[in-house]
């Protein structure tokens, strides 16, 4: 408790700073870190950008226990997908056209099932629960697009992970908008 109020005196004057690049591209990362509850279930963290800060964030934890890594970055990205939507159709009623709703994650394997549905699961995919493949068919109606987004750029893992030194800082940065 001493080391977090430490920390929350010494950063009191930073602020956050909001850049915009486009009024078109929504940039949503999301990540996860496996069952690290004492009930084994795993945490997903999201943040929205559209440029430089955080517009929005999310960190909680996942509803339902899963078994390996790539369900657990399906699930939280499905746990995601109602700010995702949410925001894209709100700005598009402001009367924003929202060209590109980015989905940028760090495992491969999660990303073809999102993209390619049944096609990219195997038998130890069975058990996964239909309704956890609705960003594939969002992904085919263009409301979002799935990318791969390597762990070091990865942002979201301030949501999720114990960062430390340097990375933290990074992530900090990224997250606030500083230069």
């Amino acid at each position: 408790m001493v080391r977090l109020l430490k920390y929350l005196n010494g950063t009191r004057k930073k602020s956050l700073i909001l850049r915009v690049d486009s009024l078109n591209v929504l940039k949503w990362y999301v990540d996860v870190s496996i069952a690290v509850h004492p009930d084994f279930k795993s945490h997903t963290g999201g943040i929205l950008t559209m440029g430089h800060g955080a517009l929005e964030s999310m960190s909680r934890k996942q509803k339902l226990n899963t078994r390996n890594t790539r369900e657990s970055e399906l699930v939280g990205a499905d746990d995601m997908s109602v700010l995702i939507f949410w925001t894209k159709l709100f700005l598009e009623e402001l009367g924003y056209a929202i060209e590109k709703n980015i989905l940028k994650q760090d495992n491969k394997a999660a990303i073809l099932l999102e993209t390619n549905e049944r096609r990219s699961a195997g038998k130890r995919n069975r058990a996964l629960n239909v309704r956890y493949f609705f960003l594939t068919e969002q992904n085919e109606r263009d409301n979002v697009t799935v990318e791969y987004c390597s762990t070091d750029e990865m942002i979201a893992d301030f949501m999720t992970k114990l960062l430390q030194g340097s990375k933290f800082r990074e992530f900090r940065k990224a997250i606030l908008g500083e230069d």
